[in-house]
């Protein structure tokens, strides 16, 4: 009797079974170059773009890219890793932002080893910006490019202050506006190690109320200037080469340097706010500009 019990509830569990969602969202999915977004994502069947993928990947799940392809533009909305890093994987916008990140101000967004470029030529209009940032928790852009947009390369534009933006390991470049732009409206810290912004109007810029972490990075290139700090903000400088900018440095705000290059630009240093630690090497520019000051007081 027990056995003939335990068989009934079997078979009644058999369509409750039978009818759970089908669109369960996987806490790992993956892009295929040959993939298709009718797929469930799986490493097996794979989804063809970012956009297909994420809607069936978990807040907080990871999108990998299971062979090089071009994965197109997307928005994230949540929580959310793209990570290419093992392979190629690429986005190109044509009128649009490359990634735009709009999630929920605790929501923390990776984006690793993608190439993200603007395109024009033909049918197709420039890209806008390569990496659009609206709001979100911490944001990290890892082993990426970021080339050719019509506008910015990067832009940060959060509102709800105390935003953390981190770029390790990236090239910015060949962007008609400003390379890396910290325009976060409140209090934003950035950190940017290992990353080179060239050949943009702007190397690295940030306006009032920022706070940026630049290191052994290269700032070269640039149609205006390589790092620029608006008034009110404040960018830390360590172990960096300036070279090949129409001006190395406009601290209007407050940059200090330690460690870093400032040669072959037209002129190395335009504004008063400009500080040193006395260990940079300021050399072969066509005009020296103003002079750094020491670092204040209590800065060792």
């Amino acid at each position: 009797m027990r056995h003939i019990a335990l068989l009934a509830i079997a078979a009644g569990l058999t369509p409750m079974l039978a009818a759970a969602p089908a669109s369960a969202q996987a806490t790992r999915t993956w892009v295929s170059g040959v993939g298709d977004d009718v797929n469930p994502c799986s490493r097996t069947a794979p989804c063809k773009t970012f956009a297909g993928a994420i809607s069936k990947t978990a807040t907080a799940g990871e999108i990998n890219c299971l062979d090089p392809g071009g994965f197109g533009t997307v928005t994230i909305t949540k929580a959310m890793t793209l990570n290419c890093f093992y392979t190629l994987g690429s986005i190109l916008a044509s009128g649009v932002p490359g990634v735009t990140v709009n999630a929920p101000a605790a929501d923390k967004v990776s984006l690793r080893g993608i190439q993200i470029q603007g395109i024009a030529g033909g049918a197709n209009v420039a890209g806008t910006i390569g990496v659009r940032i609206l709001a979100g928790g911490p944001v990290s852009i890892e082993d990426c490019v970021v080339t050719q947009f019509s506008q910015q390369g990067i832009q940060d534009t959060r509102s709800t202050g105390n935003t953390k933006l981190f770029i390790r390991n990236t090239v910015v470049s060949n962007n008609t506006s400003t390379g890396i732009a910290i325009q976060a409206t409140n209090v934003g810290r950035v950190e940017i190690e290992h990353s080179s912004s060239i050949n943009n109007l702007f190397g690295v810029a940030a306006t009032s109320g920022n706070n940026v972490m630049i290191k052994r990075s290269v700032m070269s290139g640039n149609t205006d200037t390589g790092v620029e700090a608006d008034a009110g903000a404040q960018i830390n400088v360590d172990e960096t080469v300036i070279t090949g900018n129409t001006t190395g440095v406009e601290p209007f705000g407050i940059i200090r340097l330690s460690n870093t290059d400032i040669a072959f630009n037209n002129t190395a240093v335009n504004g008063a706010s400009g500080q040193t630690y006395g260990n940079n090497r300021i050399s072969a520019n066509a005009a020296v500009g103003n002079a750094l000051t020491p670092a204040s007081p209590g800065q060792q």
